[in-house]
């Protein structure tokens, strides 16, 4: 083949090559273009100040779920039998500590089929406010939250009967709902005061009372969205 020849071919292939990355370009383009502003958020992490909407499930000492915002976990717990608390996709400032005690969030519960408000805690709160900093929209992370050994409490058999519970009716292992308040104190008084649910788990009982585990050790968290600070 002469070099002319040879030039021509090549230029027909060069130009080949260009026409159909030309024509990939133009289908990415409007795969992106139908996507809208969508796209750019797989690229966005979370920066401190941030508004982010996130799932998220509490776990418990030994692993299990109590509280979720997944439905089919919500599900699939309720379905075998087992108590599983409901809660709405959480709101949550990156990196922004909340100074109150108690961080309240609406729940549906599988028991009484009720909304009521679920305690989180502020150091939860925090927990999970710092550890999403660096995320992307749809990262899943597990969360450290405060040492479930700081959340025990010890409650005698006259005080689990004030709160309407029978001591003989409760065995190890077993979920003990009961109200928290960010003013004990009134708690202690009688006071009227707004109270909010936290679920315990059992971890030993004598003819004297309980000991509950009031902590949540771990909280799987998934961004939803991610709103700049400055947006």
């Amino acid at each position: 083949m002469g070099d002319k020849k040879q030039k021509e071919a090549m230029t027909k292939k060069v130009t080949q090559v260009l026409v159909v990355g030309a024509c990939v370009i133009f289908v990415i383009l409007m795969i992106l273009s139908g996507m809208g502003s969508h796209w750019l958020t797989m690229f966005t992490v979370v920066k401190p100040g941030d508004n982010v909407i996130i799932s998220y499930t509490l776990n418990d000492a030994t692993g299990n779920p109590v509280l979720t915002t997944d439905q089919q976990v919500y599900n699939k717990l309720v379905a075998g039998g087992k108590g599983i608390v409901l809660s709405k996709q959480l709101a949550v400032s990156a990196n922004q500590s909340v100074t109150t005690p108690i961080y309240p969030v609406p729940i549906f519960t599988s028991n009484s089929g009720s909304t009521q408000q679920f305690a989180l805690f502020s150091s939860e709160y925090n927990a999970i406010s710092m550890a999403i900093v660096g995320m992307k929209t749809g990262d899943l992370k597990k969360v450290t939250l405060s040492p479930a050994s700081t959340m025990t409490q010890t409650w005698s058999a006259e005080q689990l009967l004030r709160n309407q519970v029978n001591i003989s009716d409760i065995s190890i292992g077993d979920s003990l709902a009961m109200g928290v308040s960010d003013n004990p104190t009134a708690m202690v008084n009688n006071t009227s005061t707004v109270t909010y649910t936290r679920i315990g788990e059992i971890t030993s009982k004598s003819d004297a009372g309980v000991v509950v585990d009031f902590g949540y050790p771990t909280a799987d968290v998934s961004i939803i969205s991610i709103n700049a600070a400055n947006s």
